[in-house]
């Protein structure tokens, strides 16, 4: 039976595994922490076909720039010098065209779309008993340039045969009563579906510990052995894993461990914060609030409250003034919902892996044989879980895979 190595315990890491299970492999995963925390358990748990217009789109660069130094902006650069930092933004510049983004529309949409059927094939199996939802997510607004914006992308999600609705302020009060007066309307996108993340990622874990899979956590990948094309073992602090075959599913610190081996694949964490609320809330459908670029989900039990893209660096750290503007959004969109000091106390944050150009990196590189990246999805990691795991699993098995992976190749920026 072959080994594989998976490097990462996120839901493309975990999804990974998997599918390689799936396929016969024997697999370890390897973390450098105790996988009780990041973005993968913290995020809104938003499946999301509507998101098919990469995060590198024109005008994303002349509203970063309003809001860059901004500390409670939505988003949020931290100034500092940071060459690899500039490096990737000077590419997401090149990137943020219109012709680009056409190019990447049609396979976003495939992606999401596939992994949205792969989530509920894995509900129909039987091996997990999750919650998931499909009652779709609105996009509300405020302004009437958002929702001008809005709309078009709507009008295209519709040519492009998504199940689409626009919401005057009247109909979105009947569906969602709780939201404030403020909000003027909304676009309605039936074709989602939400879930609760880190109860999904613990029933993952015990399936893939019950079916054989090793965990080694704590374990920081310090290096690799190489030999003729071929990565032999990788060494942590504490011992050296071999294996047949590696998978890069880091995230957001996939870009230095690719660094060690001669590759580029430019990769930024973007901070997000997340707070929970176990008490009523009356919120019954998740809700991306555009304006403030935040997102709501009713989970399984509670309430999450998520948002922000911050680039300060691979960090854990809780910025006071970020947490207090999400919870100001709040209030105004809501009524008679304030996020208390308590919960405010109990924010996290978890670091996005955001590739230059919006689209993550699936697949084999050129300079190893044995070495497949699963990483880069940026606000599309949940959704795109288990497409990823498929297509490294199809990958390491030599099968024909479920899509193109042209766009996605990691050698793109070399």
């Amino acid at each position: 039976m072959k080994k594989v190595i998976v490097v990462g315990g996120g839901i493309s890491g975990l999804c990974s595994a998997y599918y390689l299970v799936k396929e016969g492999y024997d697999v370890t995963i390897l973390d450098q922490t105790d996988m009780t925390s990041g973005a993968s358990f913290i995020n809104a748990g938003y499946i999301t076909p509507s998101h098919f217009i990469p995060l590198a789109a024109p005008g994303i660069i002349t509203q970063g720039l309003k809001w860059m130094l901004n500390s409670s902006s939505p988003f949020y650069i931290k100034p500092r010098w940071d060459m690899e930092f500039f490096k990737w933004a000077l590419l997401f510049k090149k990137s943020a065209t219109a012709s680009k983004v056409k190019k990447a529309l049609p396979v976003l949409k495939e992606l999401n779309l596939k992994s949205r059927s792969l989530y509920e094939e894995l509900l129909a199996s039987h091996d997990f008993d999750f919650h998931y939802k499909r009652k779709g997510v609105l996009m509300a607004y405020c302004t009437d340039k958002a929702e001008h914006e809005e709309r078009e992308v709507a009008e295209q999600a519709i040519r492009e045969g998504l199940e689409v609705s626009i919401l005057s302020k009247e109909k979105l009060q009947e569906i969602q009563p709780v939201l404030s007066d403020e909000v003027k309307g909304a676009v309605h996108y039936q074709c989602d579906a939400h879930m609760t993340p880190n109860h999904f990622m613990q029933q993952l874990k015990e399936w893939l510990q019950a079916h054989g899979v090793q965990f080694k956590l704590g374990e920081k990948v310090e290096g690799f052995t190489v030999k003729e094309e071929k990565i032999v073992s990788l060494k942590t602090q504490d011992s050296i894993f071999e294996a047949d075959e590696f998978v890069l599913a880091s995230g957001s610190w996939t870009s230095k461990l690719a660094s060690s081996l001669g590759l580029k694949i430019p990769i930024q964490g973007g901070k997000g914060y997340s707070m929970d609320v176990n008490r009523p809330t009356g919120i019954t459908l998740p809700t991306i609030l555009v304006d403030a670029r935040m997102a709501i989900t009713p989970m399984d039990g509670f309430t999450r409250f998520a948002g922000t893209m911050e680039f300060s660096g691979n960090n854990n750290t809780i910025k006071k003034e970020r947490v207090e503007a999400l919870a100001k959004a709040v209030k105004a969109h809501y009524r008679d919902i304030e996020i208390q000091a308590d919960e405010l106390n109990k924010a996290t944050s978890g670091l996005r892996p955001v590739s230059p150009d919006g689209l993550p990196y699936i697949g084999k590189t050129s300079k190893y044989q044995n070495l497949t990246i699963a990483a880069g999805h940026a606000m599309m990691g949940w959704s795109l879980g288990p497409v990823t795991g498929k297509l490294v699993a199809q990958e390491i098995a030599k099968e024909k895979t479920m899509v193109n992976l042209e766009l996605f190749s990691p050698d793109r920026f070399k």
